[in-house]
C-alpha cells in the first residue's frame, strides 16, 4: 500500500513592517485625526498600516501567478492613483492593479523580464508606465487591460519616470493675443535610468525624441514639478542636477541643464520628491539622512539676489554679467534652499509626503530595518527658518517598530500549549500570539543567538553572542538575571531538558555547561524585606577538544550530543558524562541537529549542504542526503514520528520522511536565508524565521499527499520554468523578431536607430495554457461544423438519416461549434489574449478565421472579435496574403464585420449622447450660478426691446 501524507501549507507571515519596495502616503478615510494610511510592500503580500495606532488594516496577496509555488515573489515597487487604486510591481516583472476600498486584484499584467523598479500612473488613472530593471518601459491601458508598447533605449535600469502635459497656444481677444492651453492628455513622458542619460519620450509618436547625459556616472534619482517646469536628477555623489522642461521648443531644447546644488550627505540620492504644496523638495538619500530643500517664490528671489549685490558691491567686486560675482535670479541656488536635513536611526529606503498645515509639513519615511517613522517639519514663518542653525526643526511623530523586529531572526521557541512563539534577534526578544499573530511583549536584549521557553512557559532563557544568558520573565515583562560570561565567546546553542530541570549550553569556550534552575531569596536594598527571585545555578561542565557549534539532550535523558568545529559529533553519556560514540563523515561543522522521541535516530545539518541520519544504538550513519543548495541552519523532528524538517539559507523549508529517506514536500515562500526553525509540540504547525524579518506558519491539513504525485509536479513545474526560458531569446515573438529584448540584445542594435518600440507582451504559462485550450477549442468546433456539413449533405440524399453523435462537451453544454469557441475565446484575460494568439500555428489561424466570419454575421461581442482579428492579421499578414483559400472566407468577413462595427459605432454614438443629456439635466437641478442682481437687470434692459411712437400728442 502507497503511504501518504498530509500536506504543509503556508498559513501566515508577520513581523514585516516593510521590506524593499516604496511606501505611498494616503490621507485617512474618515478618521480627520488620524496620521493618515500608508501602503508599502511586506515581502509578497501589499500591507496598508495606520501610522498613529500602528496597526495593521489590510494585507492584499493573491497567491501565485502561475498556480505554482515558483511564482511567489517580492513586492518592489508601489505607486497609487489619488487613493482609489494601487499598482505594485514584483520581482518577477509582474504588475498587479488593486482596488484600494475593496482590496481586490482588478487586473493583472506580465510584460517585464526582472523586477518593477518605478511604476506612475497618468493624471487620468487610464495608463499606467513601467520601468524595470531589464531597462524597458512599458505603457499598459488600465481601461482595455492590455500593454499598448514596449520603448527599449536606455541601457541600465530604469529609476524614474514621469508624465508631462503639452501646451498649445491659442489666441484670445480681439487684439490676437496669445495664451497657453494644457494639453487634455499626458503625452509625454520624461525617463531616467543608471546609464546616467535623461530621456524625453513623444507617446504620440512612440519615440524618444531628446537624450542627455544626466550624470558622468549612474543616475539613481529623479524628480519633476508640472508647476515650474523643472527635474531634478541625482547621481552617485553629492550633486544634484536641475533641467527646465519646455515643451514648446523645438527639438533639442525641450530639455535644457540650468544648474547644479550639492548636497550635505556624500551619499546618492535614491528618491527625490515634490510636495504638493511645490513649495518643499524631499531627497533621500543612501546613508541615514533626508534633505528637504524650499522653494523661494520669485518676490523672496529678488530681494535675496539684490541683497547679495549690495554685498558684494560694497567689497568692490564685479558683478556685471558673465564675471566671477555675477548673480542672476535664474540661479538654481537662488530658488532651491536647504531647508531641514533629518537624521534618521538607520538607513533610508523610501520617502513620502504627508498632510500639510500652516504651522507644519509631514513626510513619512521607511528604512532598511523594518520600521516606519514619521515626521513633522515646522513651517515657515514669513520665509524664515529656525535662527538656531539656519535650518527648521522636525520631530519625531508616530513610529511603526513593534510589529517586528529590527535585524534577522535568528532563534525561535515555541511555548508548550502552542499558544505563543518567542522570537529573538540582534538586540530584541518578541513573544507572540500564534492565534492573531500579535506581538504581546518585547523586551531589549543582546544579539542573540539561541532562546527557548522553559517549563510552565513563564520564563524565557537566550543565549547571546557576548556570551551571555539572559532569563526574561513573560508576565512582569522583565528581566530577572543575566549570568554574564556564562561562556567566554558566543553562546551558540542551548537545549531543556524534557525532565524540565535540566539546561545545557554550548560556546566557543569548547565546554558544554549543565545549569539548573533555583529559588533563590534576596534582600530588598535598603529593607529588611526577602523576595524570592529565580536563578541559573551552574551545575557541571564538560569540556571538549573544539568549539561546539550545537548541544542537544535525548529525550530520554540517557545521552547527551554534541557538534564540534572538527566536523563531529560527539555523543555522552548524561549521567557520568562518558564518552559513548563519536559520528563523523561531514565535510563541514555540524551547525544544528535534533534526536527522535524515541532517542534512537540523530538527524545532523552541516554547513556542507547535507544531512545525515544517524542511528544512536551503534552510531552508524542510516542515510546522507543532500538536501539544500546552501549551508543548513535548522532540522528538527516531527513529535511522535520520524519525519523531520530542515531549512537552508537556499530560502526553503522541507520536509522529509526519515525511515524512507525521501523528500515529502518543499515549503517556498521565504525571500531569504532561513535561520530557525520551531516545531508545534502537537505536531499541527512549524514556524520558520528568515534573515527578511518574516516569522511564518506552516500547518498541517487535511489534504493527502502521494511522493509519486509530488514529483510528478516537480517535473512538471520544472518543464515549465524552462519553456517560459525558451521564450527569453525570442520574447516579442514573429512581430518584433530579430530585436532583442535583453541589455546584450540592445547593445547589438543598431546604434544609428537606437530606440526601439516593442510590443509589451510576455509569454506565461498562463498565456500557453491559454492558447491550448483555444487549440483544443478549435479542432473541437472544427469536428463539429465537418460533422454538421456531413449531415446536412446527408439529408438531401436521405430525409430520415439520423442525426449524428457530437462531441459530448458541445452535447453537454447543448452549445453551437462557433458558441462554444466564443466562449472560450472570451474567458481569456484581456492582458494575455495577444499571447495567446501567438501559439496558434497557421492551420488553426485558418480555422480561427471561419469562425470570427460566423462571429460577426452573428454580430457576437464585436470589440472582442475586432481585436482578435486585427491580432491575427499582424502576426500572419504574409501567410494570409499568400494564401488563396482564405480570400472567399475574408470577403465575407469585410461585409459582415463592417455592418456590426457600424451598429456599435451607432450604439456608443447614443449612449454617449444620452450620458451627456443626463450630466447637463443633473446639472440643471443640481447646481445654482450666482449673478449680480443689478447687473443682470441692467444687461436684461438693455437686451430688451423698447416700444416706440412716430407721433407723440401735446
Amino acid at each position: 500500500m502507497v503511504k501518504s501524507y498530509l500536506r504543509f501549507e503556508q498559513e501566515s507571515s508577520f513581523g514585516v513592517v516593510s521590506s524593499k519596495s516604496n511606501l505611498v502616503w494616503l490621507p485617512p478615510k474618515s478618521n480627520t485625526s488620524s496620521g493618515g494610511r500608508v501602503i508599502v510592500g511586506g515581502l509578497e503580500d501589499v500591507l496598508t498600516w495606520d501610522l498613529k495606532t500602528a496597526t495593521l488594516l489590510s494585507r492584499w496577496n493573491e497567491g501565485s501567478d502561475n498556480n505554482s509555488s515558483h511564482s511567489i515573489s517580492e513586492v518592489t515597487s508601489v505607486a497609487e492613483y489619488q487613493g482609489q487604486m494601487v499598482a505594485t510591481g514584483y520581482a518577477n516583472g509582474v504588475i498587479k492593479v488593486w482596488d484600494s476600498l475593496s482590496g481586490s486584484l482588478v487586473v493583472s499584467f506580465n510584460g517585464h523580464k526582472s523586477e518593477v523598479t518605478v511604476l506612475k500612473f497618468d493624471a487620468t488613472g487610464t495608463r499606467l508606465a513601467s520601468g524595470s530593471r531589464d531597462s524597458n518601459i512599458i505603457l499598459w491601458d488600465l481601461v482595455g487591460e492590455v500593454g499598448l508598447y514596449r520603448l527599449r533605449s536606455h541601457r541600465d535600469q530604469i529609476v524614474a519616470l514621469d508624465f508631462l502635459r503639452g501646451s498649445s497656444k491659442i489666441q484670445t481677444g480681439e487684439n490676437g493675443e496669445e495664451e497657453e492651453e494644457l494639453d487634455e492628455e499626458e503625452n509625454w513622458l520624461l525617463s531616467t535610468g543608471k546609464d546616467g542619460l535623461i530621456k524625453l519620450w513623444d507617446l504620440e509618436a512612440q519615440h524618444c525624441i531628446e537624450t542627455h547625459v544626466a550624470h558622468r556616472g549612474e543616475a539613481w534619482g529623479m524628480g519633476f514639478n508640472s508647476t515650474h517646469n523643472i527635474a531634478i536628477t541625482s547621481g552617485s555623489g553629492q550633486e544634484l542636477k536641475f533641467w527646465s522642461i519646455n515643451l514648446n521648443e523645438t527639438d533639442g531644447q525641450r530639455v535644457k541643464d540650468i544648474g547644479v546644488i550639492n548636497k550635505q550627505s556624500p551619499a546618492r540620492g535614491h528618491t527625490i520628491l515634490f510636495n504638493k504644496d511645490n513649495k518643499h523638495v524631499a531627497i533621500a538619500n543612501a546613508d541615514k539622512t533626508v534633505e528637504v530643500f524650499r522653494i523661494r517664490s520669485a518676490e523672496e528671489i529678488k530681494k535675496s539676489v539684490a541683497r547679495k549685490l549690495k554685498r558684494r558691491k560694497e567689497k568692490g567686486l564685479n558683478v556685471e554679467p558673465g564675471s566671477e560675482y555675477a548673480i542672476s535670479e535664474d540661479d538654481v541656488t537662488e530658488k532651491f534652499i536647504l531647508y531641514t536635513n533629518i537624521r534618521l536611526p538607520a538607513k533610508v529606503k523610501s520617502i513620502d509626503w504627508t498632510s500639510s498645515t500652516a504651522t507644519h509639513i509631514g513626510l513619512v519615511v521607511s528604512t532598511i530595518n523594518n520600521s516606519i517613522e514619521t515626521y513633522t517639519i515646522s513651517a515657515p514663518l514669513n520665509g524664515k527658518t529656525s535662527k538656531s542653525n539656519g535650518l527648521a526643526d522636525y520631530t519625531r511623530q508616530y513610529a511603526i517598530e513593534l510589529p517586528g523586529h529590527r535585524t534577522d531572526i535568528r532563534a525561535l521557541s515555541i511555548s508548550s500549549d502552542d499558544r505563543m512563539v518567542a522570537s529573538a534577534s540582534n538586540g530584541s526578544l518578541k513573544v507572540w500570539n500564534i492565534r492573531n499573530r500579535n506581538c504581546i511583549r518585547t523586551f531589549e536584549c543582546g544579539y542573540a543567538l539561541c532562546a527557548s521557553f522553559l517549563p510552565g512557559d513563564a520564563l524565557i532563557l537566550v543565549g547571546t553572542k557576548e556570551g551571555h544568558l539572559s532569563l526574561y520573565d513573560v508576565a512582569s515583562s522583565s528581566l530577572i538575571e543575566t549570568v554574564e560570561d556564562a561562556h567566554p565567546g558566543s553562546v551558540w546553542s542551548l537545549d531543556v531538558g524534557s525532565d524540565g530541570k535540566t539546561i545545557v549550553t554550548c560556546g566557543s569556550d569548547k565546554t558544554v555547561k549543565f545549569w539548573e534552575i533555583k529559588v533563590a531569596e534576596e534582600r530588598v536594598p535598603g529593607t529588611s524585606q526577602k523576595t524570592i527571585k529565580m536563578k541559573l545555578k551552574h551545575a557541571r561542565t564538560l569540556e571538549l577538544g573544539d568549539e561546539v557549534m550545537s548541544v542537544k539532550l535525548s529525550p530520554d535523558m540517557k545521552l547527551i550530543a554534541a557538534s564540534l568545529l572538527d566536523h563531529t559529533v560527539k555523543v555522552f553519556f548524561t549521567d557520568t558524562l562518558k564518552f559513548f560514540l563519536s559520528l563523523y563523515g561531514h565535510k563541514m561543522p555540524v551547525l544544528t541537529m535534533d534526536i527522535s522521541y524515541d532517542s534512537k535516530l540523530l538527524v545532523t545539518g552541516s554547513a556542507d549542504k547535507n544531512i545525515k541520519i544517524w542511528g544512536l544504538d551503534f552510531g552508524d550513519c542510516h542515510r546522507s542526503i543532500f538536501a539544500h543548495q546552501d549551508p543548513i541552519t535548522g532540522v528538527a523532528f516531527e513529535p511522535e514520528t520520524h519525519n523531520l524538517f530542515s531549512v537552508g539559507r537556499d530560502k526553503m523549508v522541507k520536509y522529509w520522511d526519515g525511515d524512507k529517506f525521501e523528500n515529502i514536500q518543499k515549503l517556498e515562500g521565504h525571500q531569504s536565508d532561513v535561520w530557525s526553525l520551531a516545531v508545534a509540540h502537537s505536531g499541527d504547525f512549524i514556524v520558520t524565521g528568515s534573515h527578511d524579518k518574516s516569522i511564518r506558519v506552516w500547518v498541517r491539513t487535511d489534504e493527502p499527499l502521494f511522493l509519486e504525485e509530488e514529483r510528478e509536479k516537480e517535473l512538471e513545474e520544472l518543464y515549465e520554468s524552462n519553456l517560459t526560458k525558451s521564450f527569453d531569446d525570442d520574447n516579442l515573438g514573429p512581430l518584433q523578431r530579430g530585436q532583442g529584448d535583453d541589455l546584450e540584445d540592445s547593445e547589438m542594435a543598431n546604434h544609428d536607430d537606437e530606440t526601439h518600440v516593442a510590443r509589451a507582451g510576455k509569454q506565461t504559462i498562463e498565456t500557453l495554457k491559454a492558447g491550448e485550450r483555444l487549440m483544443e477549442a478549435l479542432d473541437i468546433g472544427k469536428a463539429d461544423l465537418e460533422l454538421q456539413a456531413e449531415y446536412q449533405a446527408t439529408l438531401k440524399k436521405n430525409p430520415k438519416a439520423a442525426m449524428p453523435t457530437r462531441n459530448v462537451i458541445l452535447a453537454a453544454l447543448n452549445v453551437s461549434a462557433e458558441k462554444y469557441v466564443m466562449d472560450v475565446m472570451a474567458r481569456i484575460k484581456a492582458a494575455q489574449l495577444e499571447d495567446a494568439l501567438l501559439v496558434l500555428p497557421f492551420d488553426k489561424v485558418i480555422t480561427l478565421f471561419v469562425f470570427i466570419d460566423k462571429w460577426a454575421h452573428h454580430r457576437w461581442n464585436i470589440p472582442l472579435v475586432s481585436r482578435v482579428l486585427s491580432v491575427a492579421l499582424k502576426i500572419h499578414h504574409k501567410q494570409i496574403v499568400a494564401n488563396q483559400i482564405m480570400r472567399p472566407t475574408l470577403e465575407s468577413l469585410r461585409g459582415a464585420l463592417r455592418a456590426g462595427l457600424e451598429l456599435h459605432k451607432n450604439q456608443i454614438g447614443y449612449n454617449i449622447a444620452g450620458l451627456k443629456f443626463l450630466k447637463q439635466n443633473w446639472e440643471l437641478h443640481h447646481k445654482k450660478e450666482f449673478i449680480d442682481e443689478k447687473q443682470q437687470r441692467e444687461e436684461e434692459d438693455r437686451l430688451t426691446k423698447k416700444r416706440t411712437f412716430t407721433t407723440a400728442a401735446v
